[in-house]
């Protein structure tokens, strides 16, 4: 199982911005999927997080600016960053708890990151 993040670049503060990330493989369900971000010389944080029934969970640095959906059908999830700020600038790592095609019990697994600059 691989999963595959796209979408980041150098956007202007208040900007808008969308990340995807694809899992691929042998994958029989996607459970809970998540964004973490890290910016230089800091930890890596959780940004948001969605289960499969799409109920959502955000850090509240980026509540009401960022959302996060997911297509089950697609292994898809995405990212929506809007009103972006400096402080938002981060390498973004999307992460999922997947359940391969005979596996009894979901692993979990790390995209392998994209960068967000923002700045003028």
């Amino acid at each position: 199982v691989q999963l595959q993040a796209s979408g980041g670049g150098l956007v202007q503060p208040g900007g808008s911005l969308g990340l995807s990330c694809t899992a691929s493989g042998s994958i029989r369900r996607m459970h809970t999927a998540n964004w973490y971000r890290q910016a230089p010389g800091r930890q890596r944080e959780l940004v948001a997080r969605i289960y499969r029934d799409g109920s959502t969970y955000y850090a509240d640095s980026v509540k009401g600016r960022f959302t996060i959906s997911r297509d089950n059908a697609e292994n898809t999830m995405f990212l929506q960053m809007n009103s972006l700020k400096p402080e938002d600038t981060a390498v973004y790592y999307c992460n999922a708890d997947i359940l391969q095609i005979g596996a009894r019990i979901p692993a979990n697994y790390w995209g392998q990151g994209t960068l967000v600059t923002v700045s003028s």
